[in-house]
């Protein structure tokens, strides 16, 4: 055993070789099932594609790095659902691409928010925070107010995400110019988070 063990440490080819070998049993036990389990690849009832709106304000709240402070994803836990509800499941974020699961929290994990607060509560909250959370070190956003939404783009990526299993119609590819039409970045981030976690919002 001390003689394999020494080959193993002492001869860095075989280290790569047998570390590659482990990863991959790894993957196969692990991962590959996962591929194969309609829990995981079919959405569950009531999740629907994002509407264009919708669509527009998650790569906005991508592109402002909301991610690096919100996680979406609930654990099974009960401090978890207790505080933010229903755990999360894979089937509401098969239309995610990519999904926003983590586990950064510096601020609240968003993956229940959908419904829990007003539209108005939202706009405070992000042109300034500290006005509805005093407590809040969340940046503020007002440039989201004046930005207007790029609806020129939401075709190409619809069609995009369709390829990928988003089941887009050409009519809601076609109508998504005109559905965010003189809406701002603003509009568009709250209909994404107002749709969040609406499939299993209410259930413990």
């Amino acid at each position: 055993m001390n003689r394999v063990q020494k080959l193993i440490e002492e001869k860095v080819g075989w280290l790569i070789v047998l570390t590659v070998l482990v990863i991959s049993v790894a993957m196969m036990v692990e991962i590959l099932p996962l591929m194969f389990m309609k829990s995981v690849t079919q959405p569950i009832k009531d999740v629907k594609p994002y509407t264009a709106l919708q669509l527009a304000g998650r790569d906005i709240y991508i592109r402002e790095g909301c991610y690096n402070c919100h996680s979406q994803m609930i654990r099974p836990f009960r401090a978890e659902t207790e505080r933010y509800g229903h755990f999360s499941v894979a089937g509401e974020s098969v239309y995610d691409h990519p999904f926003q699961w983590g586990s950064k929290r510096t601020g609240p994990d968003l993956a229940r928010v959908g419904g829990r607060y007003s539209d108005e509560w939202h706009r405070a909250h992000l042109i300034r925070p500290q006005d509805v959370v005093p407590e809040s070190i969340m940046p503020p956003f007002p440039w989201l107010a004046s930005s207007k939404v790029d609806a020129e783009s939401l075709p190409a990526k619809m069609t995009a995400l369709r390829r990928l299993g988003v089941p887009y119609t050409d009519a809601d590819i076609a109508d998504s110019v005109k559905a965010v039409e003189g809406k701002t970045e603003m509009d568009a981030i709250i209909a994404y988070l107002q749709g969040l976690g609406l499939a299993l919002k209410n259930k413990r």
